[in-house]
């Protein structure tokens, strides 16, 4: 095994989620110390990071605009970035940002100071949301199934094992909630009052995991 890899951008394949389409940088190499995605606009206008802050995560971002002119929000605040500015925003700040023509990309890399980096696999859920968010869970279910159990991360798995006791697959269910909440000790009180888990609430495995 050689001790690097390379790939071009539009070598990763794109993952559009319903809101801003994005190329999976750090789940294609399988980096580990720090989260990077690519985000690309199809058309000038088109909102290219979502909305959010970094509070409850602390994460550091640091945005690098690779192609086109983006227009930044920090706390309503607007911002221009032509390619080749780099913007790095604290984890308090809320941002935002639109392409100001086709084609605009940004990358986006970050992580939280003076802590070691794990990642969650969010990107394995987001080609999956449309079809959990239209109610096609055993869509997700099929398409999911395996990329999840190779890829074992605790947020994904849970969210299979939510579209398993949605569709009445409930011992499927319960095992993966178990592998989630193995990955991720913080899903064992996430599970206690999630809905999607109503049909397997009395299943006994269930209330072991749960401490019910």
């Amino acid at each position: 095994m050689s001790g690097y890899a390379f790939a071009r951008l539009d070598e990763i394949d794109e993952v559009d989620d319903g809101r801003e389409p994005f190329r999976p940088v750090r789940h294609h190499f399988g980096i580990t110390s720090f989260g990077i995605t690519a985000w690309t606009a199809r058309a000038a206008g088109d909102r290219i990071i979502n909305e959010h802050d970094e509070s409850d995560d602390r994460h550091e971002e640091l945005y690098l605009v690779t192609q086109g002119r983006a227009a930044f929000e920090f706390d309503g605040e607007r911002v221009e970035a032509t390619a080749g500015t780099l913007v790095l925003v604290q984890p308090e700040v809320r941002r935002t940002a639109f392409a100001e023509e086709a084609g605009t990309t940004i990358l986006s890399i970050g992580a939280r100071p003076g802590h070691a980096y794990v990642p969650d696999g969010w990107e394995l859920w987001a080609a999956l949301r449309p079809l959990y968010d239209a109610g096609d869970y055993a869509g997700v279910v099929e398409q999911g199934r395996a990329p999840i159990e190779a890829a074992r991360y605790g947020g994904p798995l849970y969210n299979l094992a939510c579209c398993e006791a949605l569709v009445g697959r409930k011992d499927d269910a319960v095992e993966h909630l178990r592998q989630a909440i193995g990955a991720s000790e913080r899903l064992r009180d996430h599970a206690k009052g999630d809905t999607d888990f109503d049909s397997i609430r009395d299943e006994p495995g269930f209330r072991e995991l749960v401490g019910a």
